[in-house]
């Protein structure tokens, strides 16, 4: 009796003192994406996730949570816990033109995240079917001036960048092309594909192997220079300076998460960045990988809220 009376209070005696926190990272990392598969920064976050798992030491677990054009992923993790264990992957759609577009997107995009890492940068492409008569920026223009309201492209939903290039081309051009609105951009391609709709503006990664493929024909892309991944294709700009657009990827994490997790994750993602077959995959899909500090990601997403503010405002795009 008398040492079962020790051993019960040694076992208290251990339970005064907490156990030692774990160091960070000791379980897997949910690496968010707020849009479905198949969309620019999908295929960015499942090339990246094998070696940014072996720089910081975890596995990391690429989950789709698509939804209200990015808002509903967007919003989980901003509501996650501070741990560092829930990170957001997205893109300036998301981030950037939501704010504007909807009457309440669910999240703030400067006081609910910390910027972590900038990515890269890829231009979207007006691409049609094989066989279709629209080969050039000019084949567009011109259809869509004699037949007012009638030639229609597709996007990747409203109020995405895709859906706002083709406002920003109408209003360069001079034209009134229709939008039809998809629910991410890989329906939007699959319905080109088979001829449902005879356009669409599409993030170049997205649409890249189809274009190598023959399965579809690049027109024109939106950045202000050619890509380096497919320097034939020529950029709306050659013909309307003003309409440009591209896509940014970028990490974020929820506001209030340690400075200690957040440098981990960036050291880790610098070493990720630096491997050559990591850099290899990412430009091969049409990415421009120029660093951008995470101080001036911050910036960067500032003048981005701006900026597709007037262009929503100007479309009259709105959501609820």
């Amino acid at each position: 009796m008398r040492r079962t009376k020790y051993i019960l209070g040694f076992i208290c005696s251990l339970a005064a003192f907490p156990l030692a926190a774990q160091p960070y990272p000791n379980k897997p990392i949910a690496l968010v994406v707020p849009q479905a598969a198949g969309g620019t920064n999908d295929i960015v976050a499942r090339l990246i996730a094998p070696a940014f798992g072996e720089s910081i030491g975890a596995s990391i677990i690429v989950e789709n949570r698509p939804g209200a054009g990015g808002n509903i992923g967007t919003q989980s993790v901003g509501r996650a816990l501070k741990d560092g264990y829930t990170l957001l992957l997205t893109i300036n759609s998301a981030q950037a033109i939501n704010p504007a577009l909807y009457k309440n997107p669910g999240f703030d995009p400067i006081n609910d995240f910390v910027p972590l890492y900038y990515i890269g940068a890829t231009p979207y492409v007006l691409v049609s079917p094989p066989g279709s008569p629209y080969k050039t920026l000019a084949d567009v223009v011109a259809a869509a001036k004699k037949k007012p309201g009638e030639l229609s492209y597709a996007s990747a939903g409203n109020g995405t960048i895709s859906h706002l290039l083709g406002a920003m081309l109408n209003t360069s051009a001079g034209i009134e092309m229709q939008h039809i609105p998809y629910k991410g951009v890989a329906p939007a391609i699959n319905d080109v594909l088979g001829g449902q709709v005879p356009l669409a503006f599409a993030s170049l990664p997205s649409a890249l192997n189809y274009i190598k493929a023959g399965k579809l024909q690049a027109i024109a892309i939106s950045s202000a220079k050619r890509s380096s991944a497919a320097p034939e294709i020529p950029t709306i700009a050659e013909t309307y300076p003003d309409c440009v657009g591209e896509v940014w990827v970028a990490i974020f994490a929820p506001m209030g998460v340690s400075a200690d997790v957040i440098k981990k994750n960036q050291a880790a993602m610098d070493k990720t960045m630096t491997r050559a077959d990591v850099r290899e995959k990412l430009t091969a899909q049409g990415l421009d990988l120029s660093p951008v500090p995470p101080a001036k990601l911050g910036t960067l997403l500032k003048e981005e809220l701006a900026k597709w503010a007037r262009i929503v405002k100007a479309s009259g795009a709105q959501l609820d």
